[in-house]
């Protein structure tokens, strides 16, 4: 095949270009210029610094493969970064690791690619594909730590028929190692966990920076009482304890955590932590990445962070708008999380959360 193959300048897309390579494929390496900041340079240490274009350069180098740069920072800053502005200003906690996924890497990179003549495109992710009923099928990595099948959840079956994980058999040491084996100079490089568009992880003091703060009440949800006053509701979201500054403590003496965040009236609700317990999510833009949507009752998981516990459900509603009933109760579900729906370690779909109840 003619495969355009991602290079982040990491080591894991360093040994899926190697393993594309191997396979015979005619591979063509593209690295994305994403995230600049106002000084006019790429972000933290991630997948958009200039070290990480030259590293990505050197791996093209030593394959022997074609590379090329394409700039997509202003698409990114639309669809990623203006998009995790605006959730955070709506009260919901949005995942921009997905939405690049979904808009950036899987949209307009493999839509130019599909034009360009590639059959398809290949990453570094730690997911499986494989054959099922003829079509292919997204499934847990075996390596459960590194698995990334939670933020590839947001793919269309179309994309996934054009897409390429070749790390989903190996584990994170097996992939080092096998870098280290075959030259690449990126084995030892050490991963990164930063959001790539804030240089120095600082995410509250950088929302800060795009939201314009509004003098708001932090207010018991128990008893209606006003506890104090914030500088902005953009700064909370549920499930949160730390960091709220409140000067009285809780009758009972017990913490209290944010259960609720309204923007519309700069309103932050808290309580006690039994209050964040739900058993019904909800959630919108459902995407059914197996092609189609479960059967009202079927048993699934789902889960809700991307290295968070699976929980048991059952589906209560799936097509345009989701609705699940879990097994049992979970605490701290927020606004704007991906709903990740398996059936056992098989991706079935997502969508984003709206909102849950007890």
């Amino acid at each position: 095949m003619k495969v355009l193959t991602a290079l982040s300048g990491g080591v894991d897309s360093a040994v899926a270009a190697a393993r594309m390579v191997e396979q015979g494929h005619d591979v063509t390496a593209v690295h994305l210029a994403l995230a600049r900041t106002h000084e006019g340079q790429v972000g933290s240490r991630g997948c958009c610094t200039p070290a990480d274009a030259r590293d990505a350069k050197r791996v093209a180098d030593v394959l022997g493969i074609p590379y090329y740069v394409w700039d997509f920072s202003e698409r990114f800053k639309d669809d990623v970064m203006d998009n995790f502005v605006n959730e955070y200003a709506a009260g919901n906690t949005p995942n921009p690791c997905v939405r690049c996924n979904e808009s950036i890497k899987f949209a307009a990179v493999l839509e130019r690619g599909l034009a360009l003549g590639f059959d398809a495109i290949a990453t570094g992710h730690h997911a499986q594909l494989k054959e099922v009923n003829g079509s292919k099928q997204l499934y847990r990595s075996i390596d459960v730590a590194k698995d990334q099948s939670y933020v590839l959840s947001v793919l269309t079956a179309q994309q996934l028929a054009h897409s390429l994980f070749p790390l989903g058999d190996v584990t994170k040491a097996e992939v080092r190692a096998e870098a280290a084996a075959k030259g690449l100079l990126v084995a030892e490089k050490p991963e990164s966990y930063d959001i790539c568009f804030i240089p120095d992880n600082d995410t509250a003091g950088w929302l800060n920076k795009q939201i314009q703060p509004k003098v708001g009440k932090v207010i018991d949800a128990v008893t209606g009482n006003e506890l104090t006053e914030h500088d902005g509701a953009h700064q909370f979201t549920v499930g949160q304890r730390r960091g709220l500054h409140l000067d009285r403590p809780a009758p009972d003496g017990q913490p209290r955590y944010v259960l609720n965040v309204d923007t519309k009236t700069q309103t932050v609700f808290v309580g006690p932590e039994t209050l964040l317990s739900v058993t019904k999510i909800f959630a919108d833009r459902s995407k059914w990445t197996s092609g189609s949507a479960p059967e009202v009752g079927t048993a699934v998981m789902v889960q809700l962070r991307a290295h968070g516990e699976p929980l048991a459900a059952r589906v209560v509603k799936a097509d345009e708008e989701i609705e699940v009933e879990l097994d049992q109760s979970t605490r701290s579900v927020a606004p704007g999380q991906t709903l990740a729906i398996y059936d056992e370690d098989r991706v079935i779909g997502s969508g984003t959360i709206t909102r849950s109840s007890r």
